[in-house]
C-alpha cells in the first residue's frame, strides 16, 4: 500500500532572528531576576508580542563575572527550511566597562562574513540588520536599569548551525562556519508550499474583482509598503505579496484579464526577473551577476568595477559598487528597463508592466514602463502553464 504524502499548510513559525532575540531576552532576564525564565514575552520586528519557550535556563557566577544562558528552539512553520529546530542560543555576560552598551557577537555555527556585498562587516557575525536590532531593543527591554551600571555582551551561537549551513548557500556568498540570522518580520511564511501558491493565485483573482483592472506584485513587507506609498489610492486588495512565485502570479494576472501589472522589488530579486527567472527562491537560481556587469557596463562604469561585480556572488555588491561611483539611479533604472523588456519578452501585448525600484531602506530608486497596450491588440486565448494546486516548483 501505498504511503499518503503528507499535506503541507500554511502555519506560520518563527525567523532565526526572532528566536535569537526571545533567547537573549531570556537571558537578560536571568541576569536581572536571578533566574532564566521557563518562557519569555518577545517583541518581534512586526509589532507583533509573542512567547517563546525557552530551554537550558541557567545562570552562573557572581558579582560582574554573572552571566546567564538561554535557548529557543526554532519552529519554522509549514515551510521546509533547514534551520527547522535550530537551537537559537543566547549568552549573556555582564561589561562593567561598557555602561549603557549591547554588544551583538557571533558564537559558534553563526557564520562570519567573509566577502563585502551583504550589508554586513566584513568579519563581523552574519546577523542580518533587522534581527541585530531587534535583538536589542529586546535585551534593552529586559535589562532596564541594568544597563544604567554595566554594558551586556551577547553571543548568539547555533550548536547545529555548521551542518545546516551545508544545506544553504551562505558558503557561496562568503559566510562561513554557520548560519546567517535572518528575518524582516520575525515571522516564516511558507513560501515555498503548493499552498502559499495557491494564496498568490486567490490574491490575483481578488485584486481583479476590484475593478481598478490593476494588480501590484511584491517580493515582500518591505516592498510592499513601498509599493503601497507609490500607488496611492489604489484598493488594499490590489496589491499581492507573491513572494518568489512570479509566473504564478503574472500567468494568473492575465488568465483573469488584468491589463495593468505593477511589479516592485530590490536588486536582487528583480536581477533574477531581468535574467528570466520567474521562480525566484534562492535555492532555485543564482543571481546573474555577468548581467549586472553589463548593465553597470551600458551607463559607463570602469571596465575594473565591472569585472568585480561580474566575479562577486550578490546583486547587492553591483548596487553598493554603483552607489559608491555615483550611479546608483541610472544602474537601477537600466535593470528595472531590462525586467520590463524580459516580461514582456514573455508575455507580448498581454499587459501595461511599470516596475518599481527600492533601495534596502524601502526608498525609491527607479521606475520603468512597457507604455499603455494597443486598444485593438487581438491576442489568441491564454493557457496558464500550470497547476495551482499542483507540487512543481
Amino acid at each position: 500500500m501505498m504511503e499518503k504524502t503528507a499535506k503541507r499548510g500554511t502555519r506560520t513559525g518563527f525567523t532565526t532572528g526572532a528566536c535569537s532575540a526571545a533567547a537573549a531576552r531570556a537571558a537578560v532576564l536571568g541576569l536581572v531576576d536571578g533566574e532564566v525564565p521557563a518562557e519569555v514575552d518577545c517583541d518581534l520586528p512586526n509589532g507583533q508580542r509573542v512567547r517563546f519557550a525557552v530551554t537550558e535556563p541557567r545562570c552562573e557566577g557572581q558579582g560582574w563575572a554573572r552571566c546567564a544562558h538561554a535557548v529557543v528552539i526554532k519552529d519554522a512553520g509549514d515551510d521546509p527550511d533547514c534551520t527547522d529546530k535550530a537551537w537559537l542560543t543566547a549568552d549573556v555576560a555582564l561589561r562593567p566597562e561598557l555602561p549603557g552598551q549591547v554588544l551583538l557577537l557571533g558564537g559558534f555555527g553563526v557564520g562570519t562574513v567573509t566577502l563585502p556585498g551583504l550589508g554586513l562587516a566584513v568579519g563581523g557575525p552574519a546577523i542580518n540588520p533587522v534581527p541585530r536590532q531587534n535583538i536589542e531593543a529586546n535585551v534593552r527591554t529586559a535589562a532596564g536599569a541594568l544597563l544604567d551600571e554595566c554594558g551586556l555582551a551577547v553571543t548568539i551561537s547555533v550548536p547545529q548551525g555548521l551542518d545546516m549551513a551545508r544545506k544553504t548557500l551562505n558558503a557561496r556568498l562568503g559566510i562561513l562556519g554557520g548560519i546567517s540570522i535572518l528575518g524582516t518580520t520575525g515571522i516564516v511564511r511558507p513560501y515555498s508550499t503548493a499552498a502559499y501558491r495557491a494564496s498568490v493565485v486567490q490574491g490575483v483573482e481578488v485584486a481583479a474583482t476590484t475593478g481598478a483592472g490593476m494588480v501590484v506584485l511584491t517580493t515582500g513587507g518591505r516592498t510592499e509598503k513601498f509599493a503601497i506609498a507609490e500607488r496611492p489610492g489604489l484598493p488594499e486588495a490590489c496589491f499581492v505579496q507573491m513572494g518568489d512565485f512570479l509566473r504564478y502570479a503574472l500567468d494568473t494576472s492575465v488568465k483573469v484579464g488584468l491589463k495593468h501589472i505593477v511589479i516592485g522589488g530590490m536588486v536582487g530579486k528583480l536581477t533574477k526577473i531581468a535574467q528570466g527567472e520567474t521562480i525566484t527562491h534562492a535555492n532555485r537560481a543564482e543571481v546573474d551577476t555577468g548581467l549586472l556587469a553589463e548593465l553597470a557596463a551600458r551607463i559607463g562604469a570602469p571596465p575594473d568595477e565591472c569585472a568585480a561585480i561580474a566575479a562577486a556572488e550578490t546583486a547587492r555588491f553591483a548596487s553598493e559598487r554603483m552607489t559608491a561611483l555615483g550611479l546608483l539611479e541610472p544602474f537601477h533604472q537600466a535593470l528595472a528597463e531590462k525586467v520590463v523588456s524580459t516580461v514582456i519578452g514573455r508575455y507580448p501585448g498581454r499587459f501595461q508592466l511599470d516596475v518599481l525600484v527600492c533601495d534596502f531602506d524601502g526608498v525609491k530608486i527607479a521606475e520603468a514602463s512597457s507604455g499603455p497596450l494597443a486598444d485593438d491588440l487581438l491576442l489568441p486565448a491564454f493557457e496558464p502553464e500550470f497547476d495551482p494546486t499542483g507540487d512543481d516548483d
